[in-house]
């Protein structure tokens, strides 16, 4: 962490345009468009394209995603010569939507953004979709031209000032972190620093983000709202806040998403960012990640340092849930195609699992742990939850329960005989069967408070790709 002084001298050079860490990067184009469909169908259509006030924040030698994660992705390319200028894998809540059971019923629309370096030429911006066998085809192509007359090139102030939180060097070279408040009343500001500045620094505490600390700049924006904390609609609490994230999310009362989008972008737009998670001003459990997009934490929960991490790792490099056993809006088909995610797999060739180079010698595929006992006390542990939430018990009481849980599952874990291996564990991926996860411990399987080693390699490929040297002009 840098002194004071030099953190603001390095936050002004940042942001400041023409500032000399800026001036060989080009502005930030943002394509909004609107995906609609129901669960077997979906199509596209333009909104508006943009020019953002700030300069691209990313290396221009980094313009070519290699991580090859996602279910959808955004190609740039020159359409005269079809050459790839930029490309980013990312997942949408469209996506997750689709796999709910209101898909099956009826048609949404969902609004959507994609970003990319401001180039002097007309482009040609493709979104690409996934299949079930991992394959990219394009489902949608709009030309950008950035000289068009119907280019927003004017945009608002900003309805709030950024805050430094962590400044390590010029945007272009660092990832760079935006964390917004929702839900903080303007005599809040200065709590929701706090917990940015909090949450931020936990962050840095667990690997690998510990030991790449450098690599980031962090940054805290949040803009005022009349009321404190956002919407929680089973609880009959509605409330409005800048960002519109809420609770109950698909019917799931710990899911925290804003499915406001253009309001979303249109305030982290004043600040330099590349991973956003938002903040709610909320004791109540809870949080949200979808990868390429954003992730959110409730900021005044016991668990929000687990939050803040866990989501992220949704978010920035595209981890999957490991958990099985609790309630999710997701509706299961039976099929286990092989996941994208990096940290889970179908195991359908055990001799080339993903993670093979992990695999600890001798450990047999699939690997053996205490499932049974584990299924027997989750099953209690979940009835009691939605006993509790459904009579709308304190926080505290909630929060006690997830205490007990942990502290089981590390007791029994203990005595495992695979307890440290890198294997394959079967459950994962919101499934009891079929899926595999390479530790018996990690954050994205319970609240405990480090990542298994797959997740950690993950986390720093996405590093990897932001933090590099700029390219020399």
């Amino acid at each position: 962490m840098l002194r004071f002084s030099t953190v603001l001298c390095a936050a002004l050079l940042a942001l400041a345009a023409p500032a000399a860490s800026a001036q060989a990067q080009p502005g930030t184009m943002r394509v909004d468009y609107v995906h609609s469909g129901n669960a077997l169908d979906d199509s596209y259509a333009l909104e508006r394209v943009l020019v953002e006030p700030l300069p691209w924040p990313g290396s221009l030698s980094q313009a070519i995603d290699t991580t090859d994660r996602g279910v959808n992705r955004v190609e740039v390319v020159d359409p005269r010569t079809g050459d790839l200028l930029y490309s980013r894998g990312f997942s949408t809540i469209f996506g997750e939507w689709r796999t709910t059971t209101e898909a099956g019923k009826l048609n949404r629309a969902f609004h959507e953004s994609v970003r990319f370096p401001h180039f002097d030429r007309p482009v040609r911006v493709r979104i690409l979709k996934r299949d079930e066998r991992n394959a990219f085809s394009v489902v949608w192509t709009v030309d950008v031209d950035p000289t068009a007359l119907d280019v927003v090139r004017a945009q608002p102030a900003a309805p709030a000032k950024p805050i430094p939180i962590r400044v390590s060097g010029p945007s272009p070279s660092k990832v760079d972190l935006l964390v917004l408040g929702d839900g903080y009343t303007a005599k809040e500001m200065k709590k929701f620093e706090a917990d940015a500045r909090r949450l931020a620094d936990y962050l840095f505490t667990v690997s690998p983000f510990k030991e790449r600390a450098g690599d980031f700049n962090v940054w805290g924006l949040a803009v005022p709202t009349e009321q404190s904390g956002v919407s929680r609609p089973s609880t009959g609490k509605h409330q409005a806040s800048a960002l519109g994230t809420r609770y109950d999310i698909f019917g799931s009362e710990r899911y925290v998403l804003t499915l406001d989008n253009r309001a979303l972008r249109d305030i982290a737009q004043h600040a330099p960012y590349e991973f956003i998670e938002i903040l709610v001003n909320n004791e109540t459990y809870g949080g949200g990640g979808i990868y390429g997009q954003f992730s959110t934490a409730a900021a005044g929960n016991d668990w929000a340092n687990y939050l803040f991490v866990h989501e992220f790792g949704h978010h920035f490099a595209g981890l999957a849930d490991e958990y099985y056993t609790s309630p999710v809006s997701y509706q299961s088909t039976g099929e286990r195609p092989e996941p994208w995610e990096p940290n889970v797999t179908a195991l359908r060739d055990p001799a080339s699992i993903k993670w093979k180079k992990r695999v600890t010698a001798g450990t047999p595929l699939p690997t053996p742990w205490p499932k049974a006992e584990y299924e027997e006390h989750s099953r209690a542990y979940q009835k009691r939850r939605a006993e509790m939430r459904a009579a709308n018990r304190p926080e505290s009481e909630m929060s006690k329960l997830f205490k007990e849980d942990l502290e089981f599952t590390a007791r029994l874990f203990s005595k495992a005989k695979h307890k440290h291996d890198i294997g394959a564990f079967e459950g994962a991926n919101y499934e009891a069967t079929g899926y595999y996860r390479s530790q018996m411990q990690c954050v994205m399987f319970d609240r405990s408070e480090e990542f298994c080693h797959v997740c950690s390699d993950a986390l720093q490929e996405t590093m990897d790709l932001y933090s590099r040297p700029t390219a020399k002009p």
